[in-house]
């Protein structure tokens, strides 16, 4: 597994697209879906690639001159459970860090609401991530928005 910052617009959509259309139980409300994969073209960009084949992404946005976001990421379903997350984390805190950042964030749908979303919850709590807030109607009030915080120590 190789993982790669992408520069190139182009790409970045194709892979943001090829990815997120794997993922349809996380990413399945069609005008959210193109939001994450148009915005993902002007963000800082990492891929993972096994060989050729692209595997996972994650894409890094700015909150505050002091807080980066993870503003999606994605791993192919039979990447799975394989640690593609874990070293897209790393590598997107490794970017973070280098970006002059102190703090990362997340947000996600709040722990028991549905299945998927608590295997992610329990991801970011696995990365060393802590729940600052949760802000109930951000979203709808099916999917009520978990923000995650950490401090990205040097």
């Amino acid at each position: 597994m190789e993982i790669k910052e992408v520069t190139d617009c182009n790409q970045k959509e194709m892979i943001a697209r090829r990815v997120l259309h794997d993922l349809p139980e996380w990413f399945g409300i069609p005008d959210a879906l193109e939001h994450y994969i148009t915005e993902s073209r002007k963000k800082p960009f990492l891929a993972c690639f096994d060989n050729d084949h692209v595997v996972g992404f994650v894409v890094l946005h700015e909150t505050s001159k002091d807080c980066a976001e993870i503003f999606v990421m994605g791993v192919v379903r039979v990447y799975h459970r394989k640690g593609i997350g874990r070293q897209l984390n790393a590598a997107y805190e490794d970017l973070a860090r280098r970006s002059g950042y102190s703090y990362s964030q997340v947000k996600t749908v709040q722990m028991g609401h549905y299945e998927e979303y608590d295997a992610t919850n329990n991801f970011y709590l696995a990365m060393g991530y802590k729940e600052l807030e949760c802000f109930p109607g951000l979203w709808d009030s099916w999917n009520p928005c978990q923000v995650y915080v950490k401090h990205l120590r040097t």
